[in-house]
């Protein structure tokens, strides 16, 4: 029977229960006790694999069975082909149906459909981690939740209830558990659910159809070598992520498409990671291409993330604040001038595929006037070492 769960076990170490690693007044998960038994609430239609039969019990899978291209240990942060993803519809006038569990990768879609048209797509991400006695626990999707209606609420899309997400998240992970990690690999279940307009709009209006997509795909790192290997930064200087008043704090897919570009020019320069400033006066530092920035000042025992409207809010760097803040750090959301980085002893990148991930070194090229009329560039440069800084691995460990 599957259960929700206020009390994470104790004595988990291991990288790949980071997340889960919280105080009891912030840890809410839930549990998969027996992938086998217990059927959601909405008991889902199973579409296109009438080959696989439908009867839960027939389905006796554990986590890390499946059989992948690769090694559970080796798996970085790409797509793989599961079994199954779970499709919730919803029509003006009829609202929200029932979850799907659909095999079929591809979808048919309207050339009208709004999300092509307009952008009117949005996404989450969140993890399932197998635990050391075979349980699964997915990571406080009721957040999730949360964040997805208010991306929602901002481009005019329906929300999804929380228990329908939950229950459409969990059947996902169900029907998909032999993706799972193995407890010890270093791995975890990424969830994407994906909502976007369906219906035929040439007008700038909000569609009448919808469909919210739950896809789950096993992951690794995200930066090659995790935790032990601090990546290095680039400010990013010809390009913003988010105007003020904009859609920075939501988590639309437009903001990812604007990120591309830049992301890759970063990277062809050796740099794993780009960080934005603010798009208004390019002062005060808001959050990196993939995640939240997190600084800590060890003298003073303070951890300090910017609280910038156009950042979207980490569910991640939530948990983290809570950690920290119950180890006795002093926790500042304020704007985070760019100087500030100087006074810093540890840099993070904070969110769900990145996890925690420390960086080496942030280094900005700011473009100075000279004499003629031309324009040099002067490199600004905060070093934070080539290991995992301390206060980064015991809040990791706490």
């Amino acid at each position: 029977m599957s259960t929700f769960n206020n009390n994470l076990l104790s004595g988990q170490r291991t990288k790949i229960i980071f997340l889960l690693l919280l105080s009891a007044q912030t840890a809410l998960t839930f549990q998969l006790i027996s992938p086998t038994v217990e059927k959601p609430r909405a008991v889902p239609t199973r579409l296109h694999a009438a080959s696989r039969g439908t009867a839960p019990q027939q389905q006796q899978k554990k986590p890390g069975s499946a059989k992948l291209d690769v090694a559970w240990q080796d798996l970085g942060f790409e797509f793989r082909p599961t079994n199954s993803h779970v499709r919730v519809m919803y029509k003006e006038g009829k609202g929200w149906g029932k979850p799907e569990i659909v095999s079929d990768p591809y979808i048919n879609l309207h050339i009208g459909a709004t999300a092509l048209h307009y952008g009117q797509a949005c996404f989450e991400g969140l993890k399932a981690f197998c635990h050391q006695d075979g349980k699964v626990y997915i990571f406080r999707p009721d957040e999730n939740a949360k964040r997805l209606q208010s991306s929602c609420h901002r481009i005019m899309m329906p929300e999804v209830p929380s228990e329908l997400f939950i229950d459409a998240v969990k059947c996902a992970v169900r029907d998909n558990i032999e993706y799972v990690p193995p407890y010890g690999s270093g791995g975890a279940l990424y969830i994407r659910p994906l909502l976007f307009g369906t219906g035929p709009r040439i007008g700038l209006q909000p569609a009448d159809e919808y469909a919210l997509l739950i896809m789950v795909i096993p992951v690794g790192d995200y930066y090659k070598g995790g935790l032990s290997s601090p990546v290095d930064c680039l400010v990013i200087e010809d390009f913003d992520r988010a105007a003020p008043r904009g859609v920075g704090h939501v988590k639309v897919a437009g903001n990812y498409a604007a990120d591309l570009l830049p992301n890759m020019l970063s990277k062809k320069k050796g740099y794993q990671i780009g960080l934005y400033l603010d798009a208004a006066t390019q002062t005060y530092v808001e959050e990196f291409s993939t995640s939240n920035f997190v600084g800590i000042d060890n003298l003073n025992k303070r951890l300090i993330t910017p609280n910038s409207s156009s950042v979207l809010p980490s569910i991640t760097n939530k948990s983290l604040m809570q950690i920290a803040q119950d180890s006795g750090f002093n926790v500042e959301a304020r704007p985070v001038p760019f100087e500030e980085l100087a006074s810093l002893d540890e840099v993070l990148a904070v969110g769900t595929a990145v996890v925690v991930t420390p960086v080496g070194s942030v280094t900005r090229f700011m473009k100075k006037p000279i004499k003629n009329g031309s324009q040099e560039l002067d490199e600004i440069r905060y070093d934070y070492g080539k290991e995992i800084g301390s206060t980064t691995f015991a809040l990791y460990n706490k």
